[in-house]
């Protein structure tokens, strides 16, 4: 599998070893500090395929990640599949995002895995519950959260559904064909969001909304002009599409979606400890990779994990036999 040290991939590690799958681990920097105990792990980069074989020795399934690096460099997506099939894998668990459904991002990267000749499933998650962590310094540092669109509500989804969905699809019949959705069990704003957290610190947190010239300021510093008015623009006026609860979790995976509530009560240790845990994803973002897919193709959530949530264990489908998965 790949994007192993993300904040979904780690979780997709614990699920999928729980469930007695052989999981090799691999990400650009992975170490063996990044897996649990005896788990292989390899580095390689998706903009250099060929580094990718060693990993997919005896590999039937494959949890495919892309970065916005690997599109920022001109990354071809053709040439990973092309390894792929010449290595044996079967089975392809792409994570796109519910932008290519909404037809906000492009589909080229879905595309390219409907026409390699591979079984495929796609995972279109919404925005992460973890986003939230780009709130973390100030909520540990002022008790307080600023964003823009306040009472704005989208259904985000726990980054540890999203892996255990994806190690159902590596794992168990019937997903080849299918588009899962997938998002948390409700809408929530940031005002919400604060709320949550606040109660899951027992202390209160204010919330400081944000004018949409505030929030642009802050964006340019590291997103391209056109990014951040589309970004801005998704989250101010969100379509129905986006705001549309899936029911996609459960019926995957037999109960409902985690809430963004429980997610802050697993992951409380990163608003009240002293130093940083680092940021998930930039601020404001929808979900993922901006301009690379962010809730569209290229995949939700920055891919480095902070502490809490890499720890998080999901459960998974166990199976009889289990294949061997990249």
């Amino acid at each position: 599998m790949t994007g192993a040290t993300g904040n979904v991939g780690r979780p997709l590690v614990r699920a999928l070893v729980d469930a007695g799958a052989q999981v090799t681990a691999v990400s650009r920097r992975i170490s063996a500090h990044d897996v649990p105990v005896g788990i292989r792990h390899h580095r390689a980069d998706l903009t250099e395929p060929e580094r990718l074989k060693p990993a997919l020795d005896g590999a039937e399934a494959l949890f495919l990640l892309t970065s916005g690096d690997f599109m920022a460099a001109g990354g071809d997506l053709g040439a990973v599949l092309d390894v792929l099939r010449e290595s044996g894998v079967r089975r392809v668990v792409l994570l796109s995002s519910q932008g290519v459904g909404t037809g906000d991002h492009p589909s080229v990267l879905e595309d390219a895995v409907k026409a390699s000749g591979v079984q495929w499933t796609m995972l279109r998650p919404g925005a992460f519950h973890s986003n939230a962590l780009q709130w973390a310094d100030m909520v540990r540092t002022r008790r307080q959260v600023a964003a823009p669109f306040g009472d704005t509500a989208l259904p985000t989804v726990d980054p540890a559904d999203i892996a255990e969905v994806a190690a159902a699809a590596l794992r168990a019949p019937g997903h080849a064909g299918e588009v899962y959705e997938l998002t948390g069990p409700a809408p929530v704003s940031p005002r919400q969001q604060t709320a949550a957290i606040a109660a899951a610190l027992g202390e209160p947190v204010r919330f400081a909304e944000l004018t949409r010239a505030q929030a642009r300021e802050h964006l340019l510093r590291t997103m391209p002009e056109p990014v951040v008015e589309s970004t801005l623009d998704l989250l101010g006026t969100p379509p129905a599409a986006l705001r549309r609860v899936s029911p996609a979790v459960d019926q995957v995976l037999g109960r409902p979606p985690r809430s963004f509530a429980d997610w802050v009560e697993r992951n409380a240790g990163a608003f009240k400890q002293q130093g940083s845990w680092g940021p998930e994803c930039r601020c404001f973002q929808v979900a993922g990779e901006l301009g690379t897919g962010g809730r569209g193709a290229a995949g939700p959530g920055s891919r480095r994990a902070g502490k809490p949530e890499g720890r998080e264990a999901g459960g998974a489908l166990v199976e009889p036999a289990p294949p061997s998965i990249r």
